[in-house]
């Protein structure tokens, strides 16, 4: 595999304009120019969408377009000139209208998706951590509670102190770990501050997954959240996955496809925590249901087993083949 170096940050991201045209320009003649494929596998920025769609057209190659994300919904999350919400808007429409076949994690990106406009087939191959980095390991439940990844505002991670709050007056003692980074990472100090739980929540920076592992091993159960109606709403917790991987159940509060998630893990016979409403009280009551009936080891390890065949990378990148096999190799085919 032949690659080409990038602008990235200092935490080996590609972000930001400059970032993407380092990656894009590039892109563009090494496809225009280089053996032709009979298919092509896209992902965002939708910038890189264009100029996939772009050099696609003029050497009639078929493009699959892997929609994991609208990043015109999501950057509206963040404090950005409307500008450039209607500009990205029309560059995602752009790559998404000219694939040959789209692929996706959610029936509700599914939704976004034709909403933009676009009329391409599309295929939910679903969403996946790697099975090879998270695993379960066998080692004592701590009194626990973990919120690995990232908190903005669309995850109203500060709902989960409110319902430890309430759940620390009956089970004191227990730990609440963020362990990442995000722009509510002041919202939530600030909250624990004003309910007098700051002694028992812990604010870690983002590790690897192998320094992550013993941190979900060791937890009652992972916390996960997304914000009812919000833009992103139809979005995955996406921390889920690498939680489920490791055996660790999850509390997920808000609404989207998580709970259809951990519905698909129940109707599979394994324990993989529970959906709660967005909402300190509700939050509490399944805090205190997760600390009574702690799953055993045999419990925890069918759950990772089951995350790992049907919610692994590779169980994803193998559907992702499927679809690209099937597009035609040529377009007008």
């Amino acid at each position: 595999m032949r690659s080409w170096p990038v602008l990235r940050d200092s935490t080996g991201y590609v972000r930001g304009y400059a970032g993407y045209v380092s990656y894009d320009v590039p892109l563009f003649f090494r496809l225009l120019f280089g053996p032709r494929p009979d298919a092509v596998l896209v992902e965002p920025p939708p910038t890189s969408g264009a100029v996939v769609r772009a050099v696609c057209a003029l050497r009639r190659i078929p493009y699959v377009y892997d929609a994991a994300d609208i990043w015109s919904d999501a950057v509206q999350l963040e404090p950005v000139p409307g500008v450039v919400i209607r500009v990205l808007r029309a560059v995602e429409k752009l790559a998404l209208r000219g694939a040959a076949h789209i692929v996706t994690v959610s029936q509700g990106v599914v939704g976004r998706i034709r909403a933009l406009g676009s009329h391409a087939p599309v295929t939910v191959t679903g969403f996946g951590a790697d099975a090879t980095q998270f695993t379960y390991l066998e080692m004592p439940t701590e009194k626990l509670f973990v919120y690995a990844g990232s908190y903005s505002p669309y995850h109203g991670a500060d709902i989960l102190v409110d319902g430890f709050a309430r759940f620390s007056k009956q089970y004191p003692g227990y730990v609440l770990r963020f362990i990442g980074n995000g722009a509510s990472r002041d919202t939530v100090d600030e909250r624990a501050r004003e309910l007098g739980v700051s002694s028992q929540i812990e604010f870690l920076e983002p590790v690897t997954p192998a320094a992550l592992l013993p941190h979900l091993n060791a937890a009652v159960a992972s916390l996960a959240t997304i914000k009812p109606d919000t833009v992103y709403e139809y979005s995955y917790a996406s921390k889920a996955f690498s939680s489920f991987m490791t055996g660790c159940p999850v509390i997920f509060a808000g609404s989207g496809p998580t709970i259809d998630l951990i519905d698909e893990a129940r109707a599979a016979g394994v324990r993989a925590g529970a959906a709660s409403a967005y909402d300190a009280e509700a939050i509490a009551a399944q805090l205190v249901e997760s600390v009574e009936s702690l799953p055993s080891a045999d419990e925890r390890r069918d759950l990772a087993l089951w995350a790992s065949q049907n919610h692994s990378l590779q169980a994803v990148a193998d559907r992702v083949v499927d679809v690209i096999s099937a597009t035609p190799a040529r377009v007008g085919t």
